[in-house]
């Protein structure tokens, strides 16, 4: 980031996104294979447009599910149960095209002999925390996810009767160097029924949604809000814009703040270093965090396709560390194993757990279930970086 004074923007999208629903219907699979079998890989990719919901990919697995019926109860919990929203869950077209994986890809990833479990592709993978919140988060996609997680909350609470499933928020925060300092503007467009007026809209959003969501130091007078800017989000979801699983890899992460390698996570099984990778470095990063070592911390890990151990991996802790990068990265290279297998293991990712992921962000999130946000061993890694 540049230093002296500057704004950065993050953006969040509500689970009713299309795009976020591809995310939730491909993650939905994952969780129904992995349910009966923990040992599926699964490769699930999602379109979503008026009427219709296609899901294609490549799946090896053991487990017996209804693929059709797995799509509609994703698109109903969402909140699509009516045709007048463009998709509803109970009479959508669906259709199925899926194949089994690769063999090549397969015997590159299984294990055998004295061969480990490879990584599933090769590729890239970053993870980052810094301490401008609590979830060590950067503020702006903190913020942003909050929002959305508002109004999504407004609306399943039925706090209102005008809100509908498809959302965006973005927030755009001062930064002095590094430290936040306060927050400049806030956009939030919602799909609405045509019945309320952009009046109530807005009152509504701006104090129900937005200011209880800011920390208390940086509501102001100064703040410009943008609700609604078009004038009116009657048509959204599906059928406003077609949805494709993994199309919202910035808001999944750190909202452009922290780098991306650029594959997505949704609707892969763990195998896929892409998902798991990730997880794992936002791990690592945010315990160097968390150990009080760094304020900030970037860590990237790359791989080769059927190699287990990574190629690279790199610490970054953009001059807030108190010993070394060099140092870092060689202690959590012994303190973690960054091999598939040892990711897997030591987060437990062979479970149903993914669905909840496609809204709301990746990371920055308190679920138990969610290990890789963990700090437990974050004494731990102090103690080793510090030896």
């Amino acid at each position: 980031m540049a230093s002296g004074k500057y704004i950065f923007t993050s953006e969040s999208v509500s689970m009713g996104h299309p795009d976020k629903l591809a995310d939730r219907i491909s993650d939905s699979v994952l969780d129904a294979l992995l349910d009966q079998d923990p040992m599926s890989r699964v490769a699930c990719e999602t379109v979503v447009t008026t009427g219709l919901a296609l899901i294609v990919g490549e799946i090896t697995t053991k487990a017996i599910v209804d693929y059709s019926d797995i799509v509609r109860q994703a698109i109903l919990a969402v909140g699509y149960d009516d045709d007048e929203s463009g998709i509803s869950g109970r009479t959508c077209n669906v259709m199925v095209a899926l194949d089994k994986q690769s063999p090549d890809i397969a015997m590159g990833v299984d294990a055998s002999g004295d061969k480990d479990v490879g990584a599933g592709d090769q590729g890239l993978m970053f993870g980052y925390a810094c301490n401008d919140t609590p979830e060590l988060m950067p503020l702006p996609i903190a913020l942003a996810h909050r929002i959305t997680n508002r109004l999504t909350e407004a609306r399943f609470n039925k706090e209102v009767d005008w809100l509908r499933p498809d959302s965006k928020s973005q927030v755009s925060i001062v930064y002095e160097d590094f430290k936040p300092i306060g927050v400049n503007n806030v956009v939030v467009s919602t799909q609405h029924a045509p019945t309320v007026s952009q009046e109530e809209i807005r009152n509504f959003v701006i104090e129900k949604v937005i200011k209880p969501c800011l920390p208390a130091n940086m509501v102001s007078d100064k703040i410009v809000y943008h609700i609604n800017p078009t004038g009116n989000f009657v048509v959204g979801g599906p059928h406003g814009d077609s949805g494709l699983t993994g199309r919202k890899i910035i808001v999944d992460t750190y909202g452009g703040w922290g780098r991306h390698g650029g594959g997505a996570f949704s609707g892969k099984d763990p195998t896929k270093v892409d998902r798991s990778a990730a997880y794992m470095a936002r791990h690592v990063a945010k315990n160097i965090v968390a150990s009080g070592i760094a304020d900030r911390c970037e860590v990237q890990v790359a791989y080769a396709i059927g190699v287990s151990k990574p190629v690279s991996v790199r610490v970054d802790t953009q001059g807030s560390g108190k010993i070394s990068d060099e140092k870092i990265c060689e202690v959590i290279q012994s303190f973690y194993d960054f091999t598939p297998r040892g990711i897997i293991e030591y987060l437990d990712l062979r479970r149903p757990i993914y669905s909840k992921t496609s809204s709301g962000g990746h990371f920055g999130r308190n679920d138990p279930e969610f290990t890789w946000e963990s700090t437990a061993n974050a004494s731990k890694l102090a103690a080793a970086l510090k030896a």
